[in-house]
């Protein structure tokens, strides 16, 4: 992995800068794309640059103007010379009633969930062809199975797996796609599931009874690079046994 370039979406914060800097200490050098966390991108980027000089990179972009992708791509891919892994983890997420659902809100969900990493798999199959590299999805173990009120979202990434399977096919054998599935690593910033009882009732429905780490997504990352020569076309669920029994 020593010098090979990774781009990854929404790369500034939680799960995002977790996967950027275990990639980072393998050796590989970061693209971290933000859209509006200018200030966290900076500063991980910084601290990256720090343990290894002109190793990492922050490019800004709006995921839902499609036009403006091939453009974050290259920028990413010019910078070292080529792109190795485009890491799609940049999303959207809240409720989403029946009866309450807006076009804005699909627009918005099923933009930033599944039409960015369609079309930046797109504007990103020629490099990766090149590097013989990866594309990785962050999907969720709700897009298998579905979370009340959030119909858009889990349809989002129920579309997100099967495009994973999908690009497996159409762009191997040069490139091999998978997905990864969490499940309860991180709860959300916008105060859904911040209840004590509900979070201990969503950590009960786990196989292994506790709560997982965004290092445990950043391993799985890194394992579907460095050691999964032979796999594509899978989504990981990585999730503490919460998706046979959700």
């Amino acid at each position: 992995m020593q010098n090979k370039t990774a781009l990854i979406t929404g790369g500034a914060k939680r799960i995002g800068a977790e996967i950027a800097r275990m990639l980072h200490a393998e050796g590989m050098n970061i693209a971290i794309h933000y859209r509006s966390s200018k200030d966290e991108a900076q500063q991980l980027c910084n601290q990256l640059n720090k343990l290894r000089l002109n190793s990492a990179i922050i490019l800004q972009a709006n995921l839902l103007h499609i036009a403006d992708l091939p453009a974050l791509v290259n920028q990413a891919a010019k910078h070292w010379g080529g792109l190795d892994v485009l890491i799609n983890n940049a999303s959207t997420f809240y409720p989403t009633p029946v009866g309450e659902i807006t076009e804005t809100q699909w627009d918005d969900l099923m933009g930033s969930n599944l039409k960015a990493p369609l079309f930046l798999s797109q504007a990103a199959a020629s490099h990766l062809k090149l590097s013989h590299g990866n594309i990785i999805n962050i999907v969720d173990v709700h897009g298998f199975r579905p979370m009340k009120n959030h119909p858009v979202y889990c349809l989002a990434k129920a579309g997100l797996a099967m495009l994973t399977q999908s690009l497996a096919k159409e762009l191997g054998p040069e490139i091999r796609v998978n997905g990864i599935a969490p499940g309860a690593i991180m709860w959300p910033e916008n105060n859904l599931e911040q209840d004590t009882a509900l979070r201990e009732m969503i950590l009960d429905r786990t196989a292994l009874k506790r709560q997982g780490e965004p290092k445990d997504i950043a391993a799985t990352v890194r394992f579907l690079i460095r050691d999964a020569d032979y796999i594509t076309g899978q989504v990981i669920p990585v999730c503490g046994g919460r998706s046979i029994n959700i």
